[in-house]
């Protein structure tokens, strides 16, 4: 919708994961770009004078993939700022979240607000539209209200279902979006961004039953249920669990705009719900699409795996990494071999194997005092040799590290890997993560 209202008002650049000939849905040239390898971004951003961030994947992006989706948003968000800022890039706009007056947010709220932060970091101005329920003919809330008011003719509303929202029609983002760009001067910051209604998501059903003539009865509970919610809406729904899962969770909060400042400046008041959905919906209705992130990824044999850890005062992630290759050779013995030589080359072998099991070689050309890269160089256990690489990150508020695994293919036979090398990868991992809680001040002796 977005890439055909800008089609003929500015020349387009698309990031796409996988190839797109140019003019695919109104786009002048698509590069395939994958947002977890920096370097990747940095070669395909050349000639983006405003970049518009639309990326939330709370979906596998791997045939294994560990670690929270909170996080893999967080690499993906601060590559493409650290690639922004390396090509010049004037500004911004980025489509969020609406953040609820609350101490404790959910993991889906918290994430949309950490990746704001981590694209505002490099000293880029960022305009922040936070929206709270988006509905469009290809999103997947309009998917999974209408699948629930179509397969339930009966449905037990628990507690959250009568918090309030403020669901705005993508056509009205869209239009939001366009005025941002015709509007250099726009302040940077954040603006909620909402329809005209604030409604319950009880009130939402009922208005989509009541336009598609469907009697339904709806009765409410004190229950608040969000750990049992997510089961059934995706089992009635066949929305996956991942993505049904931190939605579920953040509908316990309000999620009203505290001002409409913008859309009163850019005359944009919003289309009402009821009208939204019988747009959207009627094309759902009859051409019904399928969830985003849905493909299972069996043909892959990729691994992708990350892990937050407490990052200990005044340290940073260079020195979480020497930190590493100084206790890896201790902790794994006698089960393991580990050498460490020259620039921080990590060699992995059982005792009496001649061939390592893997090795990893710091990239000092890539590396910075809060980004240290390792690339796995080869060994008996992976297939590729340069793609595969280890990253320790810090986090936009210098509490934790991301440790994480890209483009790794193991050697060995997925079950097999699956139930072993894996399983060590996470168990090590944890260990870490202990041994920096319990060290917090002692130094490597590993030259910097």
């Amino acid at each position: 919708m977005l890439s055909a209202e800008l089609a003929g008002k500015y020349e387009t650049i698309g990031f796409s994961r996988k190839p797109m000939p140019a003019g695919t849905h109104g786009v002048d040239e698509w590069r395939e770009v994958d947002l977890f390898s920096l370097l990747d971004v940095e070669r395909k951003s050349e000639a983006v004078d405003t970049a518009i961030y639309l990326v939330h994947s709370m979906m596998p992006s791997a045939r294994l993939t560990q670690g929270a989706f909170q996080d893999m948003d967080l690499i993906a968000a601060d590559n493409f700022a650290r690639a922004m800022k390396k090509v010049g890039t004037k500004r911004i706009l980025y489509l969020g979240g609406i953040v609820p007056e609350s101490e404790k947010l959910s993991s889906h709220l918290k994430s949309r607000l950490e990746v704001e932060q981590a694209l505002g970091a490099y000293g880029i101005p960022v305009v922040s539209l936070r929206a709270g329920l988006i509905i469009g003919s290809e999103g997947s809330s309009a998917q999974i209200l209408l699948r629930l008011v179509n397969r339930l003719p009966v449905m037990i509303c628990p507690r959250w279902t009568q918090n309030p929202s403020q669901p705005i029609a993508g056509e009205d983002v869209v239009k939001i979006i366009l005025y941002c760009l015709s509007h250099p001067e726009l302040p940077a910051g954040n603006y909620d961004i909402g329809g005209p209604e604030v409604l319950t998501y009880k009130e939402m059903l009922e208005q989509i039953a009541d336009v598609f003539h469907k009697k339904r009865f709806l009765i409410p509970t004190r229950v608040n249920g969000l750990w049992l919610s997510h089961l059934w809406v995706s089992g009635i729904t066949g929305a996956p669990r991942d993505l049904v899962k931190p939605l579920v969770a953040s509908l316990q909060y309000s999620l009203c705009c505290r001002d409409r400042r913008l859309q009163e400046e850019a005359g944009i008041p919003g289309h009402t719900f009821r009208d939204t959905i019988q747009k959207a919906l009627t094309k759902l209705l009859f051409t019904p699409v399928a969830f985003q992130g849905s493909k299972r990824l069996d043909t892959d044999r990729k691994v992708r795996s990350v892990q937050r850890l407490s990052l200990p005062a005044s340290r940073n992630a260079d020195w979480v990494a020497r930190s590493y290759l100084y206790w890896l050779p201790r902790h794994l013995w006698p089960l393991l071999k580990v050498t460490v030589s020259g620039e921080r080359t990590a060699t992995f072998r059982i005792v009496g194997l001649s061939k390592p099991l893997l090795v990893l070689e710091y990239s000092p050309e890539r590396s910075s005092s809060d980004r240290a890269l390792l690339y796995i160089r080869g060994g008996l256990l992976t297939l590729n040799q340069g793609r595969g690489r280890l990253e320790f990150r810090d986090t936009v508020d210098k509490d934790s590290v991301l440790v994480a695994i890209h483009d790794y293919e193991p050697r060995l036979p997925w079950p097999l890997y699956r139930w072993s090398q894996a399983l060590v990868h996470g168990w090590v991992m944890g260990s870490f993560g202990r041994y920096l809680r319990k060290n917090p001040t002692e130094l490597p002796p590993v030259a910097a």
